[in-house]
């Protein structure tokens, strides 16, 4: 039996059910099986949608609490047990390491990545190393934002009484500030789910609203707005609310207060509760309560760098928040949970950049000064392009004593420039950036720089369980739908055979007949079929159904991800589990008209 050495993705409806603790060698499309037991990957172009053949892994991290730093090593080594064949996930790097990896820990790859190639390796902080966990932290988000609106913005008191549902919202859908308006597109920019507020629209309203054009809409910005981070949810969600709100409530909402007018006073309490530091208070007072817990940070930063590559922490946060943040991350936990709050995280980092201002940080023509953290004070001083220089009333540049971080440096501002001078980078191509962000963090360092990418999706790791365990339900819905294109050919050249005068009253009563029973027939598949779509929707999400995809076509959110991210996978931490060596590759895409002529 061989097993995949890279994750790799395929559709799980074309395979037959396969036991969840081994592997079929064998690659099978429909009934016909391929002769690449090694490529279990079947792919249009576009995104991938699930690795193959691995072991159903599920572990606690409940009641891990290091002593030490390197205890912390050896916790990430040691965690609970998978469901499966009583193996235990562990570090590439430990001795027990380079076991299978879960379905739901793999790395997908979209473009080929060499981190041999790769001398430094960044990440941003908010969402990507610090996952925040959405109940709570979207929650204070959102109860933040209504106190802004009707206390500083003059909204209605019955506001406060609302409540935050953080499961409905999802990544990837765009808002039609003027016509308020929720929309999922597929990767053509196609909508196929529409809401008004929290009414769905009919086939009917989203054909004449957004199909019956003569040019096609950009669903950008200024009309539109981009759910493209997690940070965005709570908005998408109160915005859909005031829609709701200003429909059934005529006169309550300020007179002259359309929907584009709600969604940008939303977008204002949301800046006013970052700008007076509400949130970053509340997760300062109890980081336990809105981050989670990952035992893995630490020992995937110590083996990027004793595998001799840079890291850096590159994150639109300020030092003090920044510190608190990675304190819990890195830190020691006593048994209550407390972190101690130091700055021994540092020896980690080869250089931290805060305050960064994403993604204008990543053009070199950003004019932005650097200044240099003092971490204790959180002093800012004055650098030419990062090298220390005299302040005022010095006669020689200050140094900074750094003995607990060896020699990390941390800044803020600044611009890619420096960065690259900073780590003594010679091509862009060299540094692999992690982060949670489409466009603030892999879209614009990608396009604009050529730096290799890798996407954080945490939602990912539900849904490739969810394909996995659909994959008969997934095989079926394929089955139907060539069912319903087989009888509708019969139909059009039935119809098509009545057309000719040599066919005599008989024949044509005949012919009649017949279309009538396949056109009653393809009704009852086309019923059984929309159900059992609509069906395998809802398991995803009762709303918004995947996230990777809309209908049979890859979402719009789903494109990005291909376009843009080198790789992606549910958790940073996921790349602990691979050697800081590895050549990771892309399956092979087949086009549409290869699709169904696959070598034996």
């Amino acid at each position: 039996m061989r097993v995949p050495k890279k994750p790799v993705s395929f559709c799980l409806s074309l395979f037959p059910p396969l036991s969840p603790l081994g592997c079929d060698s064998r690659v099978w499309f429909g009934s016909r099986c391929l002769s690449r037991p090694a490529r279990f990957s079947v792919r249009r172009r576009g995104i991938l949608t699930l690795g193959a053949c691995q072991l159903h892994a599920s572990y606690s991290m409940d009641g891990i609490h290091a002593t030490t730093v390197d205890d912390r090593t050896l916790d990430c080594s040691q965690m609970g047990s998978f469901e499966n064949n009583g193996l235990k996930p562990c570090i590439w790097s430990a001795p027990e390491g380079g076991q299978k990896i879960d379905i739901a820990q793999q790395i997908f790859c979209n473009r080929s990545l060499n981190m041999r190639n790769i001398v430094a390796v960044g990440f941003d902080m908010d969402y990507t190393l610090a996952q925040y966990k959405s109940d709570t932290f979207e929650s204070l988000a959102y109860e933040g934002t209504i106190k802004k609106l009707v206390y500083d913005l003059g909204y209605p008191i019955e506001l406060l009484e609302w409540s935050f549902d953080w499961k409905y919202m999802v990544r990837g859908l765009v808002l039609d500030k003027k016509r308020g308006n929720i929309l999922k597109m597929d990767r053509h920019k196609y909508v196929k789910v529409a809401y008004h507020g929290f009414r769905e629209l009919s086939k009917e309203e989203k054909v004449s609203t957004y199909g019956n054009t003569l040019i096609r809409d950009s669903f950008d910005e200024p009309d539109y707005a981009l759910i493209d981070t997690l940070f965005s949810l709570a908005e998408a969600y109160l915005f859909a609310q005031l829609v709701d709100f200003k429909d059934k409530n005529p006169g309550k909402i300020a007179e002259g207060t359309n929907y584009a007018h709600m969604y940008k006073d939303v977008r204002a309490a949301v800046d006013l509760c970052h700008r007076d530091g509400t949130l970053k208070q509340m997760v300062a007072k109890d980081p336990k309560r809105y981050i989670n817990e990952d035992a893995c940070i630490v020992p995937l930063l110590k083996m990027l760098r004793d595998s001799g590559r840079a890291t850096f922490l590159a994150t639109n946060s300020l030092w003090d928040y920044t510190n608190i943040v990675m304190n819990y991350l890195c830190g020691l936990h006593t048994s209550g949970g407390n972190t101690s709050c130091n700055f021994d995280w540092l020896q980690y980092f080869d250089v931290v950049i805060t305050g960064s201002a994403k993604p204008s940080f990543f053009h070199e023509d950003n004019r932005a000064n650097l200044f240099e953290v003092e971490p204790e004070s959180g002093m800012l001083l004055n650098t030419d392009n990062g090298t220390p220089m005299p302040q005022v009333g010095d006669t020689v540049p200050r140094l900074m004593l750094q003995p607990s971080n060896k020699g990390c440096r941390v800044f803020q501002g600044g611009n890619v420039g420096h960065l690259h001078k900073l780590l003594s980078i010679e091509s862009s191509s060299q540094v692999l950036y992690v982060g949670d962000h489409i466009y603030g963090d892999i879209l614009r360092s990608k396009k604009v720089l050529g730096w290799r990418t890798m996407l954080v999706v945490p939602e990912l790791e539900r849904e490739v369980k969810l394909l996995w365990e659909l994959r008969d339900s997934r095989k079926q819905l394929r089955l139907m739908r060539n069912e319903r294109d087989h009888i509708e050919d019969k139909i059009h050249h039935l119809k098509w055979s009545l057309k000719f005068e040599s066919v005599n009253p008989e024949e044509k009563r005949k012919l009649s007949s017949d279309v009538e029973e396949l056109e009653s027939l393809r009704n009852q598949v086309r019923l059984s079929h929309q159900l059992a779509q609509r069906d395998c929707h809802h398991k995803f999400h009762k709303v918004w159904g995947q996230l990777m995809k809309t209908g049979y076509q890859n979402s719009r959110f789903a494109h990005q991800v291909e376009r843009f991210a080198c790789l992606y996978t549910s958790q940073v931490s996921n790349l602990s589990l691979y050697s800081p060596d590895k050549y990771y590759r892309p399956s092979e895409d087949f086009m549409p008209h290869e699709f169904d002529i696959l070598p034996l």
